[in-house]
This record gives structure tokens, C-alpha cells and sequence, in this order.
């Protein structure tokens, strides 16, 4: 099977800036993998997930997404950091309006917001408006409305950062259980390492000066997964001692 994400040396420089962000950086993500991008403050994990996002140019390489999507479906889907919903739409009619576009009636409209407020379980705060939510409850219906459009690719953007560490845990089991029933393939930007393993079947880690991949780990660990595991913990020491050096 063809990957979901061919980047081939790719290169990134902001314009009026005459150094690099990203340069000669190559990856391939599978359909259906989970793979967590980690690195320093300003390293470029976002601007990366930024480009695959097809938010950014490219300046150098190529970025191919090779994967042909179905009519009623969207190539990619972006989750940020706080969630963007309009104030003046309920929970149901925020993910309704990431369907625009895609050529759906109102009934299969309709039966694609049913499924995915079930599946973020959410289904009893459909007609709430997103003052009344908490910000748990916020980040979920970010990520119902990207679900929404069946997404090939979710790229998310430290979609956690802003919530509680309790419920920060909570999120993550949240879309760990949510990842295994969609078909989505996930790039996971974080700052967190442990947040990263716990999540990922991958976790790549960006640094240097441009940027590139400078370290790799397969997290071949069977989910559910134990936070305190031995593994998980080895694996956190790894990383950390890659992103030291």
C-alpha cells in the first residue's frame, strides 16, 4: 500500500529570512500510522505539519499525498491548539460547518455528525453552544469536525497544550480509543514525550539548524498502553537525551 505522505528533502525558508527551517528532510507516513513530531521551541514541528497542511509553500523538495479520497471526503484535516469554534453555532452546527463543500445533503450531513459526536462522546452536548463547554469538551468538538470529513491524514497541532494535565491524561486514552476506529492516518505535533509515546506508533524527533529528522523511535508497544511501563520509560530517556544533545 502506497504511503499517505511521501516528503522528499524537502526545504522550508520564510521569505526576507535567508536561513533555513527545514532543510533536505524526507518522511513517509503510512496509512492508518500514528506518528508524533517532538523537537525544541521554533524547531519548525508546526511549520512541517503546517506544509503538509498545504498552508505553507514549499521552497525546496516535494511533499506528494498520494492517496485518492472518496467524494464526501477531505484529503486532510487540521486540529490546532484551541479548537476555533464559532461562538455563535452549537456543538452540532460547528462540525456541520466543516462539511461545507463536500456535496453532502442534509441528511448525510446530519448522519456524519451523529457519528462522530458518539464517537468523541459528545452526542449529549450537540445542542450546547461552545460557552457552556469545558475546555475538554472544547478540543473534542475540534476534533468531531475534523473526523467529520473523513480525513485520509489528521494533522494535529499540540491540540492538548491548553487544557489541565488531568484532562490532558483523559484527551489522549480519548483519541488513542477514538484513532483505532478511524481510518485516518495522524501526524501528532507535541512538545511532550511522554504525551508522544503514549500516543504514537512513531515518534520522530525535528532539531538542528535548518531542522530535520535527527532521531527515530517505533513505539512496538500493544494498546492500551500503561504509562508506567518500563518500556515507555526507557524510551522517554532516549528521546530526551536526543533532544539534549
Amino acid at each position: 500500500m502506497a504511503p499517505v505522505i511521501s516528503i522528499d528533502k524537502l526545504g522550508i525558508r520564510f521569505p526576507g529570512n535567508s536561513d533555513w527551517t527545514l532543510q533536505s528532510l524526507s518522511l513517509q507516513v503510512e496509512s492508518n500510522e500514528f506518528v508524533a513530531l517532538v523537537g525544541g521551541s521554533g524547531v519548525g514541528k508546526s511549520t512541517l505539519l503546517r506544509v503538509i497542511a498545504g498552508l505553507l509553500p514549499i521552497m525546496a523538495g516535494s511533499i506528494e499525498l498520494p492517496q485518492r479520497v472518496e467524494k464526501g471526503q477531505r484529503q486532510r484535516a487540521l486540529v490546532f491548539q484551541d479548537a476555533r469554534l464559532l461562538p455563535w453555532l452549537t456543538v452540532r452546527e460547528n462540525i456541520r460547518f466543516g462539511l461545507q463543500g463536500l456535496a453532502l445533503s442534509k441528511a448525510e450531513q446530519n448522519a456524519r455528525i451523529d457519528e462522530v459526536l458518539e464517537l468523541t462522546s459528545l452526542a449529549t452536548l450537540d445542542d450546547r453552544w461552545p460557552h457552556q463547554l469545558s475546555g475538554g469538551q472544547v478540543q473534542r468538538v475540534g476534533i468531531a469536525r475534523a473526523l467529520a470529513v473523513k480525513p485520509a491524514i489528521l494533522l494535529m497541532d499540540e491540540p492538548f497544550s491548553a487544557v489541565d494535565a488531568l484532562t490532558r491524561r483523559a484527551l489522549q486514552s480519548e483519541l488513542s480509543r477514538i484513532w483505532i476506529q478511524s481510518d485516518a492516518a495522524v501526524v501528532f505535533v507535541t512538545h511532550d514525550i511522554d504525551e508522544a509515546l503514549y500516543l504514537s506508533d512513531r515518534v520522530l524527533v525535528l532539531g538542528g539548524k535548518p531542522a530535520g529528522i535527527v532521531e527515530q523511535t517505533i513505539v512496538d508497544i500493544e494498546r492500551p498502553r500503561d504509562r508506567r511501563s518500563p518500556q515507555l520509560r526507557d524510551e522517554a530517556t532516549r528521546l530526551i537525551e536526543a533532544l539534549e544533545s
